[in-house]
């Protein structure tokens, strides 16, 4: 019998949680490692940076395989280069990370995708409130008025996926869109329109209605009509299933809630924040690694995706400050320590990233086991958010 690459990577790590010693508890404080981290995280940039083809998009055989025009992820390498450059206070960081944002410009005018924020956030509304340059605030601004031209009137969301003139997938909804909403609030901050945090929030509103299961859980996707905007039901794409909980999702909720809770003070959004996060921390392993979905069959053994752990460390950090609850910030130093104890590249001296132990989509059996670059780039935020708080709160509003 001939097993698939699925069934091999579900059987071993069925085994290997079996065989698992539990892992030793992680301090609640950050120690010297952090900034180890850190440093070897910019020496790899230093390295990268000036050879790489493209938009980092994930890796193969542990080298970068690349996008010319950012795919949806294109804003976390001139991200990345702009935390490293707020770190080491080097220019040489800032030029690299300016020279690529540029090349995202053509991307402000494309209606065709929600992630307009996800490409403009990290990338041209940093590099706005670190250089000034009115340039980059513009720009930003501009992308956001693409953005809005998904949103569904009748429905109250912003469309995920497809062409404005495409109906497949027309009333198409997604967790991840909750991280692309502050690039509308950023809008409405520098123009005074209040139409894009309008939006954003009735998206906000929408996504907290019917992602939430009353366990704090999140499904991936969730369907509506795009006629009538009435709600059809639960879906997925790179979860497991409808009825499960992608955890790379469920920390974009909860990063994204905190923001819009950030943004608006509306409290029923810090409330969704913590639904999710407890949610999460009940779920996460005593590795503190989250596995790739935390109620696929598998789980609590199987694959792990430490993206789905830098995401969900930043989010925590915010929510602690904004919720005034020190065990957020407690949870998220453990999962920062236990992703720079355990998913560095640095065993290996191919590696072209920093972070290893990461899965895109696993259903679909693409990018199991890699780099990603939003995992970079989340891990470096995450740090930082720690090791230099004031500096991080100017490049990101916080």
């Amino acid at each position: 019998m001939t097993l698939s690459r699925r069934a091999l990577l579900s059987s071993t790590a069925v085994a290997v949680g079996a065989a698992a010693v539990p892992a030793p508890a992680l301090a609640a404080e950050p120690g010297p490692d952090f900034a180890d981290a850190v440093d070897y995280a910019l020496a790899k940039l230093r390295v990268t940076a000036p050879n790489a083809g493209g938009f980092p998009v994930g890796t193969r055989f542990e080298k970068w395989t690349y996008s010319q025009n950012g795919d949806w992820v294109g804003g976390f390498w001139p991200g990345a280069l702009l935390l490293a450059w707020v770190y080491s206070e080097d220019t040489w960081f800032r030029e690299h990370a300016l020279d690529w944002a540029r090349k995202l410009a053509p991307r402000q005018d494309d209606t065709g995708t929600h992630d307009l924020g996800f490409l403009f956030t990290p990338s041209w509304v940093t590099a706005w409130r670190l250089t000034g340059d009115p340039r980059w605030r513009d720009g930003a601004v501009r992308a956001a008025s693409s953005l809005i031209k998904r949103y569904n009137e009748k429905g109250r969301f912003i469309r995920a996926w497809g062409a404005l003139g495409d109906p497949r997938n027309a009333g198409r909804v997604i967790i991840d869109t909750m991280m692309n909403l502050d690039l509308l609030a950023f809008a409405t901050e520098q123009t005074a329109d209040p139409k894009y945090l309008t939006i954003a929030t009735e998206h906000a509103l929408t996504t907290r209605r019917v992602f939430v299961r009353p366990d704090g859980s999140t499904p991936h996707v969730f369907d509506f009509d795009p006629e009538t905007g009435a709600a059809r039901g639960p879906g997925t794409v790179q979860g497991y299933s409808p009825t499960s909980c992608w955890s790379r999702g469920q920390a974009w909720g909860i990063y994204g809630f905190t923001t819009m809770y950030r943004r608006t003070r509306d409290k029923r959004f810090l409330e969704t924040a913590t639904e999710l996060a407890d949610f999460a921390l009940r779920a996460l392993t005593p590795d503190h690694v989250p596995v790739w979905d935390y109620l696929a069959p598998q789980a609590p053994n199987d694959i792990k995706d430490a993206s789905a752990g830098a995401v969900m460390a930043c989010g925590l950090l915010d929510l602690a400050a904004a919720a005034g609850k020190a065990r957020y910030r407690d949870s998220a130093v453990r999962i920062l320590r236990a992703l720079t104890r355990t998913c560095l590249t640095t065993r290996s001296t191919r590696a072209e990233a920093i972070v290893a132990r990461c899965t895109r989509n696993r259903p679909s059996e693409d990018g199991v086991e890699i780099s990603l670059p939003y995992a970079d780039y989340y891990l470096l935020e995450g740090l930082l958010r720690i090791l230099r708080p004031k500096e991080i709160a100017r490049a990101l509003a916080l």
